[in-house]
């Protein structure tokens, strides 16, 4: 005999879904970013967690509303019309409901903000289909189903990341690596974000105007000490990408050695200053027509 339907437990194992598809998500953009060039900034990485953390916990509050909003009352409506439709409750019913109880809420939201029509279709999909696995993963009448969903999805969670890491460490994935340039892609100019600048000529020969000389505890983006002045240039090709350098030298300059990064249609010139595995750095990038 079927157990009584319980929408506590519904409300439960919605919420915990709809917390797992987003810790999914992050650890599937987190994968990703590992295979995108580094940010123009450096990241604190404990804030960043600090702020993982806090997000999560708002995700949880926000997966709890959701379903008390939408899920349970689609599971209800599904229930009721496949008894008096079919006899018997059906689960092709809920993602209809799920659809048409989230429908009126993005709608009018979209009219008010005159939002078009094809990316409203998109968000409402994509609304209806993770509201719908959160209602048809809750709905079955099985004792210790919030159990099971909890180890299978941390399963899943944690599978992602294992396997995305490997994935990454023996090259299935494509890890972000500099590009390769050569000595005649130095030649041009390079500035930084506000009016620095290193004008390298085919030559040999470098000029500097307002470049950066960072201390440790300077932020990349903030005032630092600048130096201008002349002198010459090299660029070593190094065991591969990710040690080739371009060794500048100029007598009113502290820094000598920039690595390269970036993207192959965007090379950047780059100096780590500050504490070792900080993150900080300091960037040039070849401006148009600087070549």
């Amino acid at each position: 005999m079927d157990q009584r339907r319980s929408y506590g437990r519904i409300l439960l194992v919605s919420t915990m879904v709809g917390w797992l598809e987003v810790a999914l998500a992050v650890v599937v953009g987190l994968l990703y970013v590992r295979t995108q060039p580094p940010p123009d900034h450096s990241v604190d990485w404990t804030d960043g967690t600090a702020a993982l953390i806090n997000l999560m916990m708002i995700v949880a509050v926000i997966a709890f509303l959701l379903s008390l909003v939408f899920v349970l009352p689609a599971v209800a409506l599904a229930d009721l019309i496949g008894r008096r439709v079919g006899g018997r409750e059906s689960w092709w019913w809920v993602p209809l409901t799920v659809a048409a109880v989230a429908a009126p809420p993005i709608w009018v939201f979209a009219a008010y903000n005159h939002v078009e029509t094809r990316p409203v279709l998109v968000f409402w999909a994509e609304a209806t289909a993770s509201l719908s696995a959160g209602a048809l993963i809750a709905r079955p009448r099985v004792s210790g189903l919030g159990r099971r969903v909890a180890l299978w999805g941390a399963a899943v969670v944690a599978g992602t990341g294992l396997l995305g890491a490997l994935g990454l460490a023996v090259g299935l994935l494509p890890a972000y690596e500099p590009p390769p340039i050569d000595r005649q892609d130095v030649p041009g100019t390079w500035v930084d974000h506000t009016s620095g600048r290193l004008v390298f000529t085919p030559d040999g020969l470098v000029t500097a105007e307002g470049v950066g000389e960072h201390a440790p505890d300077d932020h990349p983006s903030g005032p630092s000490r600048r130096c201008s002045g002349s002198g010459t240039w090299s660029y070593e090709r190094g065991r591969d990408a990710r040690t080739q350098e371009v060794r500048v030298r100029i007598p009113e300059c502290s820094w000598s050695v920039w690595t390269v990064g970036g993207t192959a249609h965007e090379p950047r010139l780059l100096r780590d200053f500050g504490r070792p595995g900080s993150g900080r750095v300091y960037e040039l990038r070849k401006a148009a027509g600087g070549s």
